[in-house]
């Protein structure tokens, strides 16, 4: 093959490898990290004492308590300083754990399986502690709070077919995206008629890739975010996406990092790898064996 489209062909490939790289470390994080359940409660665990999100939590579950009984203006502050008190408690953490695992076994279950209609969250067991915490402080009339299934969507009905499609197709590229990337990349490195060039641009190509993919989880904290309808929720949201995302900005400063490295490793060896042979060269050059006819004839002199 002439050296002008093996270079061509190389060029192709590793492009097509690098391109791959954000799409497959997404695909990979979504089919491996997101639909782990215990990881992602791992992952959500700590959220339980960040200020924001226990405020949002505090203010949605007593907007609802407040909705699903007549009381009177002044009950009003202490079921919010009652449902505030509770989400710095041990059992509010507790709860969330156990809510955060029941909701993602629920999304998952509607995802995989064939499952129709919205996914909600019973708020009853929050409304349930924040009673008993009432009840248990004298505050007036907190015998008359119902402890009723108050359920919150988490995942619209009409958005389940569409997102149930993009989870399949995300669930089978996690694996043969990020295979198809290495095999590209391999490829094009092989075919190359100078393969240190060819791993320097795979390598920046992979650094290329991953600040692409770290510049994609910045606009989409953004637009989530920005998506809301009450601005009060977005501090909540930002450290939710923030956790959820965290492998991900890791994975993306990891790309950038070994793609930089192996690329200065390869210009590091080819600088200064041929100045070493050059200076090899006359040295091996200024003492010639001498040539055995004349070994013969100073023997005979």
């Amino acid at each position: 093959m002439p050296t002008r489209l093996r270079n061509a062909l190389s060029a192709v490939l590793i492009a097509l490898a690098c391109l791959l790289v954000p799409f497959g470390a997404s695909a990979a994080w979504v089919a491996y990290g997101l639909t782990d359940t215990s990881r992602y409660v791992t992952t959500m665990a700590p959220l339980a004492t960040d200020p924001d999100v226990r405020d949002a939590i505090a203010d949605t579950v007593g907007a609802g308590i407040l909705r699903e009984v007549d009381t009177d203006r002044p009950m009003r502050p202490f079921v919010r300083d009652a449902v505030r008190s509770f989400t710095r408690t041990e059992a509010f953490r507790t709860a969330w754990d156990a809510s955060n695992r029941a909701v993602h076994d629920a999304v998952l279950s509607a995802l995989r399986g064939g499952r129709e209609g919205a996914v909600t969250v019973d708020l009853a067991p929050v409304a349930a502690e924040v009673k008993d915490r009432l009840t248990a402080d004298q505050a007036p009339l907190a015998y008359r709070i119902p402890v009723r299934h108050t359920k919150v969507s988490v995942l619209p009905a009409e958005d389940l077919a569409r997102l149930r499609k993009g989870f399949h197709m995300l669930d089978i590229a996690g694996f043969w995206l990020p295979v198809t990337a290495g095999v590209l990349a391999v490829a094009g490195i092989a075919v190359a008629a100078c393969r240190r060039r060819a791993v320097t641009a795979t390598a920046l190509g992979t650094a290329l890739g991953g600040a692409l993919l770290g510049l994609a989880v910045a606009v989409g904290r953004r637009l989530t975010v920005a998506g809301l309808p009450d601005p009060a929720l977005h501090p909540a949201a930002g450290a939710v996406y923030d956790a959820l995302t965290a492998t991900l900005r890791t994975v993306s400063w990891l790309l950038v990092a070994v793609g930089l490295t192996v690329a200065l490793i390869c210009w590091l060896s080819g600088r200064y790898g041929y100045l070493l042979l050059f200076r090899r060269r006359p040295r091996a050059s200024a003492a010639p064996a001498a040539d055995p006819a004349q070994r013969q004839t100073r023997a005979r002199a």
